[in-house]
């Protein structure tokens, strides 16, 4: 479908497939599509590279104040180096969780989000898990995606850059699922106007699909 307009916001808990269908849809649309944990990740990157605690606040804001934090084609950097690799281990990931409950760091990265849509002319696709309810509380189209633990166990598995026990990333993620929905700032939740889709049994195809029927049943309406 050409010519749409506005933001498709899709979130989610962590492995329940946000990135792949947000590539997709992004694609199938002709739309740009952001990544927002690709950020967080990055900000963690840089409080660690940094030698800093990524439970202090102001040590963190500070550190990310001054980090260069920039995504295209779905791919990270910082200050200036693809950090898309580095991102995804298991250390990286246990300390963007930490970065992420932190409101002075969520405060930088949702305004830089934000800029970075409108920079693209206020349409893209963009996932996370506040997107629907803090970053843009008005998208035209909200989808918040489910999947079965062990499914989702098995997705982070295979898209970690280092080799990790699938025990060690099913307990990495209830820890996350745990500090997502309890954070005080921004938690995970599915806005009432936001359509479910447990993408558990849907391969890709089949996820993107619903999705667009989505799309096309909002541009009906209008």
């Amino acid at each position: 479908m050409e010519g749409w307009r506005g933001v498709i916001a899709i979130d989610g808990p962590a492995a329940s497939g946000k990135s792949t269908l947000a590539r997709r849809v992004a694609g199938e649309l002709g739309l740009a599509y952001l990544d927002t944990g690709g950020f967080y990740r990055a900000a963690a990157l840089a409080v660690l590279r940094a030698g800093e605690d990524c439970d202090h606040e102001e040590e963190s804001v500070a550190v990310v104040c001054r980090a260069a934090i920039a995504q295209s084609d779905g791919r990270t950097s910082l200050d200036g180096e693809d950090v898309e690799k580095e991102i995804r281990t298991q250390r990286v990931s246990e300390a963007a969780s930490k970065v992420a409950a932190l409101p002075g760091i969520r405060r930088i990265l949702v305004e830089r989000q934000r800029r970075w849509v409108e920079d693209r002319g206020g349409s893209a696709v963009v996932e996370g898990r506040d997107i629907g309810s803090v970053v843009f509380p008005d998208a035209e189209v909200k989808v918040y995606l489910t999947a079965a633990s062990d499914e989702r166990t098995r997705r982070r598995a295979a898209e970690m850059t280092e080799d990790t026990e699938p025990e060690e990333v099913g307990e990495s993620l209830a820890r996350r699922d745990q500090k997502d929905i309890s954070r005080a700032a921004s938690p995970l939740h599915r806005m009432p106007d936001a359509i479910e889709i447990n993408t558990t049994a849907l391969n890709p195809e089949e996820a993107t699909g619903e999705v667009l029927k989505m799309v096309h049943g909002c541009r009906a309406t209008e």
